[in-house]
């Protein structure tokens, strides 16, 4: 391999080096929104929660009545982080799978270009 094929090989693997690392990027920041929003969804989970709980305060005629909607409020809001709980795992799921489907893909090229370029002995 002479010095122009050597350097033509090497600005070859930069050149998918950076489409690499760029693909990762993406790849990083789908995930990042993705959670931002997950995060956005429990926040408001929360915010119905704290109003529903001030409009119980307020509209109660006693304690009873008071501690009746606190417990279903409480109950409600349970089950719906729960269930927001079971989508953030599918969302973490579907990330790890992407994050394997990028490892491996960028693995098995690189495997590629170094089979290529070495010389059999």
């Amino acid at each position: 391999m002479n010095t122009s094929e050597t350097m033509k090989t090497m600005n070859d693997w930069t050149n998918k080096g950076v489409e690499r690392m760029t693909s990762l990027g993406e790849l990083n920041l789908r995930l990042a929104e993705k959670m931002a929003a997950r995060q956005m969804d429990a926040m408001t989970l929360w915010m119905e929660h704290a109003m529903r709980v001030m409009k119980v305060g307020a509209e109660s005629k006693g304690y009873n009545e008071l501690f009746k909607g606190q417990v279903e409020a409480t109950k409600e809001l349970s089950e719906r982080l729960l269930a927001e709980g079971k989508t953030t795992l599918q969302v973490v799921g579907e990330a790890r799978d992407d994050y394997r489907a990028w490892f491996e893909k960028n693995i098995s090229e690189i495997s590629a270009d170094l089979r290529k370029e070495t010389p059999a002995a």
